[in-house]
């Protein structure tokens, strides 16, 4: 049983007339014993709440940033009217903000056999699934003095998926890809690109790509056109470790590193070639491989990533290349996006790097803190100072970090949030362009 406020607004208006002309037992008994049975008598009359049935329907999954929703069908099978306020219960991470949450609240009346729908709005504030928790019933009475309370378990799921905000980029990629590949400009020569045509002679064209064998049958000079190879094997290696879930700005270095991922991957589908994707620390969290279909590898991958958290380990640099190379045929493009502390770079990839750069093309993506540059510039004052040292400090680090990298040919991408999914994907195009894919 539950008592409302109107039970206590009338015993405390019933004990204000008592205590003022008759303060004694006799006076608190003529207005409680009467207010006692009407309590019992609204409870009594309370439509039952354990009877009551739920099913629900709605939304399975939404993009971080939007609104999903979730419906709840209350049927009412008892003989009684129902008078319910409901809470449908939800983990707080499911809003981004405590006045969202009043959707989650509802009150109405239900009469006997009837049944009514119910939407509660999610707006969820981080990636993952959110699970819905016990729906809480009070079931008031006809004099609204007393309810009836119970809880059901009816499960729900609905799964917050990365927000993919470098989407923006796509057509403008997709414009370069289409030029590289000879849709939209004339096509060209390099190493390690596929024989597309043949077309006549102009000034300026590289004697290299002359057809001899088809100029003699012909009366004018032809040349070949190339574009760039496809079915490709591009594996996408996350590093969830330790240093992925530091935060730059109002984002989590690994929510940065997957936009990029999805970023590339859309590139990289449309342009003929096979992405896999894995995450790793020091063991294998997650694995996509053996997708084809541009639109089922994206979904594919969003699904995968909305439910990767970082772990709070020191990532096994070592581990984590052997693990590339045992998931990447020869001559693939493997896209680590880690970190560039030096430490790790030193200890866990250098020693690698020979393997991995003879059998396949390897790229590193990294996220950059714009903070950092900041320190490095400022001026001013005596705490500026410091400041400054160290973000200068940083900076040298990270570029002789990156140099060495590149000297063992290693293509290195060092990009702010925001920056860094436009520049993964220029490096994509810049080595396609080049032959090296």
């Amino acid at each position: 049983m539950a008592l409302t406020g109107r039970a206590a607004l009338v015993a405390a208006l019933g004990s204000l007339p008592v205590g003022i002309l008759a303060p004694s037992w006799t006076g608190v008994l003529a207005v409680n014993v009467p207010l006692s049975l009407a309590i019992l008598c609204d409870y009594a009359l309370a439509a039952p709440v354990r009877r009551l049935q739920f099913t629900r329907s709605g939304d399975t999954s939404v993009r971080l940033g939007d609104t999903a929703s979730v419906q709840l069908t209350v049927t009412n099978p008892s003989g009684r009217r129902l008078r319910a306020h409901l809470r449908d219960a939800w983990p707080p991470s499911s809003w981004t903000s405590e006045t969202e949450q009043t959707s989650s609240r509802h009150r109405f009346v239900l009469a006997a056999g009837e049944r009514r729908r119910l939407t509660t709005f999610l707006r969820p504030s981080r990636r993952g699934d959110r699970q819905a928790d016990r729906v809480t019933v009070r079931s008031l009475g006809p004099l609204g003095l007393a309810a009836r309370q119970g809880n059901h378990r009816v499960p729900w799921t609905v799964r917050a998926l990365p927000p993919f905000t470098s989407r923006k980029h796509l057509p403008s990629r997709l414009a370069r890809l289409r030029e590289l590949d000879g849709r939209t400009s004339v096509l060209t020569r390099g190493e390690g690109t596929e024989f597309d045509s043949l077309r006549a002679y102009v000034p300026g064209d590289d004697t290299r790509s002359i057809d001899w064998r088809a100029t003699a049958r012909q009366s004018a000079v032809a040349v070949r056109t190339w574009r760039p190879e496809r079915d490709r094997h591009i594996l996408v290696v996350l590093d969830t470790g330790r240093t992925s879930a530091g935060r730059v700005g109002d984002m989590p270095r690994l929510d940065a590193a997957m936009d990029a991922a999805l970023l590339l991957a859309a590139l990289a589908t449309r342009a003929g070639d096979r992405v896999n994707l894995m995450a790793y620390d020091r063991r294998v969290r997650a694995q996509v491989q053996g997708r084809r279909a541009a639109g089922d590898v994206l979904s594919t991958l969003v699904g995968t990533l909305a439910t990767l958290e970082p772990e709070l380990v020191e990532t096994d640099a070592r581990g984590l290349a052997t693990a590339a190379m045992a998931n990447a045929p020869g001559g693939s493009l493997i896209v680590l996006l880690t970190g560039l502390e030096a430490a790790p770079v030193e200890e866990g990839f250098l020693p690698v790097l020979p393997q991995l750069t003879r059998r396949h093309t390897v790229l590193i993506a990294a996220v950059a803190d714009p903070h950092v540059e900041g320190m490095a510039q400022s001026r001013g004052t005596v705490d500026a100072v410091y400041e400054a040292a160290a973000g200068t400090q940083t900076q040298a680090q990270r570029r002789r970090t990156a140099d060495q990298l590149r000297r063992h040919g290693v293509t290195v991408v060092d990009a702010s949030p925001a920056d860094l999914a436009p520049a993964l994907a220029d490096a994509y195009l810049a080595l396609k362009a080049a032959g090296r894919l």
